[in-house]
């Protein structure tokens, strides 16, 4: 409900080619209680003072020499479409189609000349309860919209954390820091927008891709961890891990956790038709998926293990090169050599920081007779072995 302070603190403007009309309106006004009245003979003034400042009543004379009151409300409803026109037509003219013509025009209700005092004031009071409610309305929408867009990114935050915890604990399973996946992903997001993908578009890889490898937590340690090249079965075995991640990801409506999905299921595809799951090729593999591929495996080359060595820029550029057309998108691979630099800049922002714990696992493996982490490697990058393994 409202106030009577808030109905007598409302902003009244009283538009009348003839002087004595305006004050009387405004000494009815007054002696009521309101405190901010305007009154003008100058209706060409009023669409800018109401834009400037919006009033709360626009008593408006219909009959006025060089602007109409019919003109005023034709430049007022230009300025102010989706808006409440709180107009009150000041009118002696009672002839239907006069009328028919206000209410047409936006006026929302009459006062009759010669003007007698209380349908003034409950008229004006009328429109002014109307026009603050809306008001209150509009402001009571405006806080649930920002408090529904504040919701919104706490839950896209928490989204794109739980993502990106989802990836980490897959790569935990044979790397020994999550990094990778946080890298590889605002990666994919820079590759896409270089590629000119719509900004949303970029946006969904960055946060589908983090899911890729998930499908490695149903994998078992002795096939995912075994030293050595995996043979027969094991590799069948392993290969899995594209359809299982597709399989956890799907089922749900959203876009990000279908592009997951498409991903999760893809990211082993090659280029000329030699990958797995269902051995697509060129473009039948999903853009996302191409562009995914070539980051995920330029991080794998240019990260440093316990058991190896990171590879130099220069020499993954240039296995990224000779994959070109086989593995990789030639277009992709042509547009990541654009913006290297600032996918080499992420490992300064996402250094990898393995646990004292794991390094001292690392450390006993490599003094063992056959390590798994460097056998791991081993098969990962072998030109033995086709597709990487990553």
């Amino acid at each position: 409900m409202l106030s009577q302070e808030e109905i007598y603190k409302a902003r009244i403007l009283a538009v009348d080619d003839n002087a004595v009309n305006l004050a009387i309106i405004e000494k009815i006004l007054q002696k009521d209680g309101y405190l901010q009245i305007e009154t003008t003979t100058d209706p060409t003034c009023v669409a800018k003072r109401h834009r400037q400042t919006p009033f709360d009543a626009i008593l408006l004379d219909i009959h006025m020499p060089v602007m109409t009151g019919f003109d005023v409300m034709a430049a007022l409803q230009r300025d102010n479409s989706d808006d409440y026109l709180p107009i009150l037509v000041l009118t002696a003219d009672h002839s239907e189609s006069t009328r028919h013509l206000c209410l047409a025009s936006g006026a929302k209700d009459f006062v009759s000349k010669p003007f007698e005092r209380l349908e003034v004031l409950f008229r004006v009071r009328n429109i002014i309860e109307v026009r603050l409610l809306h008001n209150k309305v509009l402001a009571y929408n405006d806080t649930l919209e920002q408090k529904v867009r504040e919701r919104t990114e706490q839950l896209a935050e928490a989204q794109m954390k739980l993502i990106e915890c989802l990836g980490k604990a897959a790569e935990f399973r044979d790397n020994e820091t999550g990094m990778h996946v946080i890298r590889m992903s605002r990666a994919s997001g820079i590759l896409a927008r270089a590629m000119g993908l719509p900004e949303r578009e970029c946006e969904l890889i960055l946060l589908a891709s983090p899911m890729h490898d998930v499908g490695k937590i149903a994998i078992p340690d002795d096939v995912l961890l075994k030293p050595g090249k995996l043979q027969g079965e094991e590799w069948q075995r392993m290969k899995t891990h594209a359809e299982i991640g597709a399989e956890i990801l799907e089922g749900y409506d959203t876009e990000l956790m279908q592009v997951a999905a498409k991903i999760a299921r893809t990211h082993h595809e090659r280029w000329d038709g030699g990958g797995y799951p269902a051995g697509l090729k060129g473009t039948d593999i999903p853009l996302h998926t191409r562009i995914v591929s070539v980051c995920d495996v330029f991080d794998a080359l240019t990260s440093k293990r316990p058991y190896k060595e990171a590879w130099s820029v220069q020499s993954a550029l240039e296995y990224l090169q000779s994959e070109s057309g086989k593995h990789f998108d030639p277009e992709v691979v042509q547009a990541f050599n654009g913006v290297v630099d600032q996918v080499v800049a992420l490992r300064h922002q996402h250094p990898d920081t393995p646990s004292e714990h794991l390094q001292g696992v690392l450390q006993r493996e490599m003094a063992s007779e056959t390590p798994v982490a460097s056998s791991y490697f081993t098969r990962q990058f072998s030109q033995q072995e086709k597709p990487i393994r990553h």
